[in-house]
């Protein structure tokens, strides 16, 4: 090759590369899930919806966002609850951009303040509660944390949709504590069941008595019920108390007899 042939390629090159710059600096891409927000000369203009975007460089700039839902990890923080127990709380804040230019244009780092709020929030809600509350309503306490931190936020264009308390940390000390008051608890409720139980037994029972006393002959057949229940028990020695009713009538036929 002659050197004009490699001086020809060289500039077809070179003018490729700086097309490819120059292209590069009008022309911006945004992706489907991003929106970008469009400066000129230092002033907002508009949101650069997905697709291709052209720009004039120099004169404007551009700040890309992502509107997709994001997830941020609440550090354990450590409260004080209403009944004055020390725990720590760790939550998850799932949040979205819903409006960039105020995201933009209202807050310097949206990330990082949507993460200080929460912090400050859930430290909050969780002061207000008792412990049993906050072990027992963790859905609806997220729920209020939830409406306080949205609302907070909004100003800013976000949307938080969701959020979540992972773990509750208390004392070991206090653990036991917990664990001790539940076993009592259950033995009380084992308690209050088997005294209405022997109160219903008794009341039982007492109707079968007036059922039998009123009945002739009706404490003798139990008595001879009871008996066979007996005969299949291996015990050697059965005890046979004679019902009263059954010396009674003996008695009375004894007595025609000696009448006669």
């Amino acid at each position: 090759m002659q050197p004009e042939v490699f001086k020809v390629i060289f500039e077809i090159i070179f003018l490729g590369f700086f097309g490819i710059i120059f292209v590069s600096a009008f022309v911006k891409v945004v992706m489907q899930y991003q929106r970008g927000v469009l400066f000129t000369l230092g002033k907002f203009s508009r949101i650069m919806e997905p697709g291709v975007n052209v720009i004039v460089p120099v004169i404007q700039s551009w700040r890309r966002l992502d509107t997709r839902i994001r997830t941020l990890d609440i550090p354990a923080q450590e409260v004080m609850t209403k009944d004055n127990v020390p725990v720590k709380i760790n939550a998850v804040i799932y949040y979205r951009v819903i409006d960039p230019e105020k995201a933009v244009l209202n807050i310097e780092d949206y990330h990082y303040a949507v993460s200080r709020y929460g912090q400050t929030s859930l430290r909050d809600v969780a002061g207000e509660v008792e412990l049993d509350d906050l072990l027992s309503k963790r859905d609806s306490i997220a729920n209020k944390l939830r409406d306080i931190v949205d609302k907070g936020t909004d100003p800013w264009g976000i949307d938080v949709t969701e959020i979540k308390l992972q773990d509750i940390e208390i004392a070991q000390e206090l653990k036991r504590t917990i664990m001790k008051q539940a076993e009592t608890e259950r033995e009380k409720r084992s308690l209050i069941i088997k005294a209405e139980g022997e109160v219903i037994a008794s009341d039982n029972m007492a109707k079968a008595a007036e059922k039998l006393a009123s009945s002739p002959g009706g404490l003798h057949l139990r008595t001879l019920q009871t008996l066979n229940d007996l005969s299949s028990d291996q015990s050697n020695t059965v005890v046979f108390v004679t019902p009263i009713e059954l010396l009674d009538a003996i008695s009375g036929f004894t007595k025609k007899k000696t009448k006669m």
